[in-house]
């Protein structure tokens, strides 16, 4: 946890360092200011995320805390000001500002450790938070893919049902492993690859047969894929419940 300290008091910042560097909370002071414009100087120099912590006193010279705390536009740095009691009002105003905490001098050294654990248990919660988001929007992003790829398929599928198909090289045109494309199919769909591609061929079959009665059996197996006719035959009859003759004869 990276501290900065701002007090015009040097007695108060030293005293203030020794404190924070006894606690167990791996902390860091990369700054000690007796003003808030030295402090802002080098807060304005730092990169977005080196601060986690400011620390600063309310009335100082050149530039109070309050100003300072109003140039400070980052919302991940947590601000506590330090205040007597005479100076209420103002760390009420900073509170109002977005200042995390007050803390009334003397410093009480329980109650900074608290704080202090408060605010890195928040920073820590926000940080978990914000990897599970990335997690969420990867996988997302996968699930997009994935649902891009079945459709991707299916179409395939519909446009070049007379084609064969060999799993392997049809995975390898959308870069995942057969047996990975299989199982998503059969996930999305609620169908394997075959009984998805069979279904289609024999509702091509069916409307070729009702659109072009004059066609023999054979023709429509070649036509759908198939290139055995007795095959076609045999699943034909397993899928419709009736053979191809008896289909035409049906739909004349």
């Amino acid at each position: 946890m990276n501290i900065i300290i701002v007090d015009d008091e040097e007695f108060i910042r030293l005293g203030l360092q020794k404190i924070l560097l006894k606690m167990d909370l791996d902390i860091q002071v990369i700054g000690s200011f007796s003003n808030g414009m030295d402090a802002w100087t080098n807060i304005a120099k730092l990169s977005p995320g080196e601060l986690d912590v400011l620390i600063t006193d309310i009335k100082m010279p050149m530039m109070d805390g309050l100003r300072l705390i109003e140039h400070i536009r980052d919302k991940s740095i947590a601000m506590i000001v330090l205040s007597g009691f005479s100076e209420f009002e103002y760390a009420r105003k900073a509170l109002r500002q977005g200042v995390k905490d007050y803390l009334l001098k003397p410093i009480d050294k329980a109650q900074l450790y608290e704080l202090l654990v408060r605010l890195k248990n928040e920073r820590q919660s926000a940080k978990e938070q914000d990897q599970l988001g990335d997690v969420s929007s990867s996988q997302d992003l996968s699930k997009d893919k994935e649902h891009y790829v079945i459709e991707q398929m299916k179409t395939i599928l519909e446009q070049q049902y007379d084609k064969n198909f060999e799993m392997e090289s049809i995975a390898e045109t959308v870069g995942m492993s057969g047996s990975y494309l299989s199982r998503l199919f059969k996930q999305e769909t609620g169908e394997t690859l075959t009984d998805y591609l069979i279904r289609i061929r024999i509702e091509k079959a069916k409307q070729f047969m009702s659109d072009h009665p004059g066609l023999k059996n054979y023709e429509i197996s070649q036509l759908v894929g198939y290139s055995d006719p007795v095959y076609f035959n045999k699943l034909f009859k397993k899928m419709v419940g009736v053979t191809p003759k008896d289909y035409k004869d049906k739909h004349r």
